[in-house]
Parts: structure tokens; C-alpha cells; sequence
């Protein structure tokens, strides 16, 4: 969770209004009803608008983390659940950075009563708990809580110059927001334990090879794919999705025999549905499904 780019420490700024977007963004609408954001992009994207879209945008700071950001996420993640019509979302930063961390500046100070007592980081976990499949865009640096994040999502598709890391160690703390947890899951203990204790980084390719992301692009192509991606997965039923999604999550949670049980009675829930039945007519009838989502 923290943000360690030495190149890049002393531009790093307390949360405040971010500048004005990048042009090719700039005109982004304003989703939610709750007004203006301040360090976030919010569209929709895709052919039929059913890809929510978040960009993080402090440029200034690589995207670092702040309260501020992370409340504005949960926020737009609340409107994208809401929506009938969003089947998938992404989440991205700029070429430069996904997101180098999280805010120094913001925690430097607090104390342990502060952080124990008031559970810290604790709403970061938004993006895990969000049903509808969330995919992470990664360009630049994903490093503590930015790696953290890109975890926390349920795909992860990098850009060819992505690094990863956990680089808490060398300002004397460790990841607070699930970085020692989802990592070791991703890429296995030696690996985890390596990146966690030295704050070495990965490369997008090297972690493509250790399971922590499924697919490595061009720069300029990043944004376009995952988005791609997203319109593929919201094309499929939104209700069986989520259980797909709530299957293949249970299986770092729960023993084979247990999550093969959950999966049993998830597949027979989807009898239950119209969509489960249109499908698999489609399929028989030789045509394309037309999922309602019900």
C-alpha cells in the first residue's frame, strides 16, 4: 500500500483537485449523480455503452492513492453496480502509472490508535466486493497500493512497460491492503515472499509468466483490449456472470471439496434463470443468445 517511486517522490502532493484531464479524456461525462469528481475519469464505453470506465487521474502524483481517490472509486463502482446496463468495468491509470502507491504524505503521521481504531484502509476493499467482473488496465507503475489494487480487480491486463511491486519494506511497514494475501495467492510464496521482503519490481512480462496477469499488450493498445474484454463478459447473462464470478472467487477460500459443492449448487441455481434456458436453446437452435439478465 505504499508509494515508493524515488524518481517520482518529490512530486508527490497531498490529495487536492487533480488538473485537467488528458484530451483524449477530457470530455468524459459525468456518470453519477453525485456530482463532479475531483481524481477520477468516469464513462461508459464500448459499442453499446456496457463497459463502465474508470480512469485514475492524478497525473501529477502517479495516480498515488489518497482517501479522497479511493472514496470517489467506491463511489463510481457503486453507480456502475447499479446500472442495468453495465456488464463489466474497467478500471486504468495513464501510460506512466496505474497507480504508484498509496499517499504518503496522507499517512505519515497517523498513529496506530488512529489506524487500529478507526480500521484504515478498510473501504479500499470496495473493489473486491463489487459482483460485476472488474478488470484492471495496467500501464507504468502498479506498485504497493497500486499493486494492490490491480489485485483486488478480477482481470489483470498490462501494458508492456508495466512494473509490480510491494516496496512497503523499505519505508518500514508492509502492504496493508491485502498485498501480502492476494500476491502469494497470484504468484505463489517464493515469489511473493521475495517481492514482499526485497520491494523488487516485475516487469509485465514477468508477470504474465507468474500467473499475476493474464495478458501483456502495447501500450496503445491496453485501454482498447481490456475494454474489449469487458464487452465480451457483459454480452453473456449479468446474473450468471456473478455467479461464475462468486465460484471462482470461493476457490481461495474455501477447501476443493467445499468449493466444488458451491459450485454444484451455483450451476444448479442457473436452471433457475430465463437466460440459463434461452442459451442453451441458441445453442441447440443454431443462433446467437439473447440474455435478459433474470
Amino acid at each position: 500500500m505504499a508509494f515508493l517511486c524515488r524518481s517520482a517522490a518529490m512530486l508527490l502532493k497531498p490529495c487536492s483537485r487533480a488538473p485537467a484531464a488528458m484530451s483524449a479524456l477530457s470530455a468524459a461525462r459525468l456518470y453519477s449523480s453525485g456530482g463532479q469528481y475531483e481524481y477520477i475519469l468516469v464513462d461508459k464505453r464500448g459499442e453499446k455503452n456496457n463497459v463502465g470506465f474508470i480512469q485514475l487521474n492524478r497525473p501529477k502524483a502517479l495516480n498515488a492513492l489518497c482517501d479522497g481517490l479511493m472514496t470517489e472509486l467506491g463511489r463510481a463502482l457503486d453507480s456502475f453496480e447499479a446500472d442495468a446496463d453495465v456488464g463489466a468495468i474497467v478500471i486504468t491509470g495513464s501510460d506512466r502509472a496505474f497507480a504508484a502507491g498509496a499517499d504518503i504524505k496522507e499517512m505519515q503521521n497517523r498513529t496506530f490508535q488512529e489506524c487500529y481504531g478507526g480500521n484504515f484502509l478498510a473501504h479500499w476493499n470496495r473493489v473486491s466486493t463489487v459482483r460485476k467482473p472488474v478488470i484492471a488496465a495496467v500501464n507504468g507503475f502498479a506498485l504497493g497500493g497500486g499493486c494492490e489494487l490491480a489485485m483486488m480487480c478480477d482481470i489483470i491486463y498490462a501494458g508492456e512497460k508495466a512494473q509490480f511491486g510491494q516496496p512497503e519494506i523499505l519505508l518500514g511497514t508492509i502492504p496493508g491492503a491485502g498485498g501480502t494475501q492476494r500476491l502469494t495467492r497470484a504468484v505463489g510464496k517464493s515469489l511473493a515472499m521475495e517481492m514482499v521482503l526485497t520491494g523488487d519490481k516485475v516487469n509485465a512480462h514477468e508477470a504474465k509468466q507468474s500467473g499475476l496477469v493474464s495478458k501483456v499488450y502495447p501500450v496503445d493498445q491496453l485501454v482498447s483490449e481490456a475494454v474489449k474484454c469487458g464487452e465480451k463478459i457483459a454480452a453473456n447473462s449479468k446474473l450468471v456472470s456473478s455467479m461464475a464470478k462468486e465460484a471462482v472467487n470461493a476457490a481461495f477460500e474455501l477447501t476443493l471439496a467445499e468449493g466444488n459443492r458451491l459450485e454444484k449448487r451455483l450451476f444448479h441455481s442457473t436452471f433457475a434463470t430465463d437466460d440459463r434456458k434461452e442459451g442453451m436453446t441458441a445453442f441447440v437452435e443454431k443462433r446467437k443468445a439473447d440474455f435478459q439478465d433474470n
